[in-house]
Order: structure tokens, then sequence, then C-alpha cells
């Protein structure tokens, strides 16, 4: 009966591994996303690590109760989950682009656009209707426009100066 259950345990921590390998970069780029920790140098993201670290823990609890179920979607459930969680407690990101954005539209615009959650979705996800999914995303999108994210040169870089022309 031993046997069993430490083979059913290896087995387990194996299918889990694999997990991990196979989705474990883009779970820490979305952790990443979510703090607002630089992504260079190597190591910098330690509240990302935490992060991805709990909600990894948590799925590895849950892994038997899965079912067949994708544990891609449990894992950034409980990222997304645990994100809220700490930005309710007032620490607030910081660093990147995305530090214009409360933690909400940041966890929004997160699920949406980088994880391409669907609205219905990442509306029971968070508990929230759906149509204040749409307002909230679309308010940081409308945030980010504002500042001029995306557009023109990266961060550290000056626009060259404007030329006045005389006639």
């Amino acid at each position: 009966m031993a046997e069993r259950a430490t083979h059913r345990d290896r087995l387990r921590a194996l299918e889990f591994e694999a997990f991990v390998a196979g989705a474990g970069g883009r779970l820490l780029h979305t952790a990443t996303l979510l703090t607002g920790e630089p992504s260079q140098p190597p190591g910098a993201y330690v509240r990302a690590e935490a992060l991805l670290r709990a909600a990894l823990a948590r799925t590895y609890a849950d892994w038997d109760r899965l079912h067949g179920g994708d544990p891609y979607d449990r894992a950034r459930r409980e990222l997304a989950l645990r994100f809220a969680r700490e930005a309710r407690r007032h620490q607030r990101p910081r660093g990147g682009v995305l530090d214009r954005l409360t933690p909400i539209e940041r966890l929004v615009l997160v699920l949406r656009m980088y994880e391409e959650v669907g609205e219905e979705q990442t509306a029971a996800l968070l508990g929230l209707p759906a149509d204040r999914v749409r307002a909230v995303c679309a308010r940081a999108v409308a945030t980010l426009r504002a500042s001029g994210a995306g557009r023109g040169p990266g961060p550290g870089t000056r626009a060259a100066p404007a030329t006045r022309r005389t006639p």
C-alpha cells in the first residue's frame, strides 16, 4: 500500500515539474508585469518570484483535485487572486510602463491583454461584473495612451529636439 502511495506521489511530482517547466516562464512574466519589478538583471524580481512560488505551491496542493482541468488556468487564477489580495493591502506595484495604473487596472489589463483571458472569465475570476471589467480595461488603455506608453523613444533615451524651419 505504501509503495503505491509513493509511486503516486512521484508521478504527481513529475507531472507538476513538467507543468512548471513548460508554463513557469510565462507565469513568471505575468507575475513580473503584475508586480512591476524590472526583469533585468536576473534575480531583480523578488516580489514576482515570491508571488509565483505561492501560486505554484497552491496549485501543487490542489493538483489531485484538478481532475483533467487546466493547471495553467488554476495557477494563473491563484496568481491573480494573490496579487489582488496584496494590492488591497496598499502595496502598490512599482516600475515599468504599467506603473501609471492602479493595481486593479494593472491586473485587468494583464489578464485581458497579455494572458488573453476573456472578459466574462476575467469578471468571474475577480468577482466583478463584466461591464466593470470592460470599463477598467478601457480606462487602463486610455491612461497608457495618454501617457504615451508604447510610443516614442524608449526609457532612458531622449527624443531629438525639434528643429524649427525658417522661411
